[in-house]
């Protein structure tokens, strides 16, 4: 018997929909894995800025960075545990670089051990998000 498919979602917690305190509403998934603060962020190196991590450059670049291997590594054997996840969802700040590389390196590894997968980018395909700071005492934008 064939294992259910691993259904992988990469989102940008800047665009989620909040909740009724403000927080960010991830997408449905069985593990979240919210690497903002895990992995360094892949869009400081400028000549990337208007790619996307569907591009092989910014994937080379995203599972490069100090951590990434260890991150699918993990997240490669929780999805082929007998009770392992139905849906894992990988999300960045934006969605555009360090989630949707890792999603799709995730799915290339899935595969490779025989796994069947279904990739959906929530926000892949959306403009780069540019934070700006809030004052904590105020909450008024700098």
């Amino acid at each position: 018997m064939q294992p259910t498919p691993v259904e992988l979602t990469s989102f940008g917690f800047l665009h989620l929909p909040k909740d009724a305190d403000g927080r960010p509403v991830p997408p449905s998934a069985d593990r979240i894995e919210d690497v903002r603060d895990r992995l360094r962020d892949p869009a400081a190196a400028r000549d990337i800025l208007d790619l996307d991590g569907l591009n092989p450059r910014v994937q080379d670049i995203v599972l490069n960075t100090p951590g990434a291997r260890e991150l699918i590594a993990n997240l490669a054997d929780y999805a082929d545990l007998p009770a392992g996840p139905r849906r894992i969802a990988i999300g960045c700040a934006g969605g555009r670089h360090r989630a949707s590389s890792l999603t799709e390196i995730l799915a290339r590894a899935l595969r490779d051990r025989g796994r069947e997968v279904v990739v959906e980018h929530l926000h892949v395909h959306l403009p780069r998000v540019l934070k700006t700071t809030v004052d904590t005492a105020t909450g008024a934008s700098a």
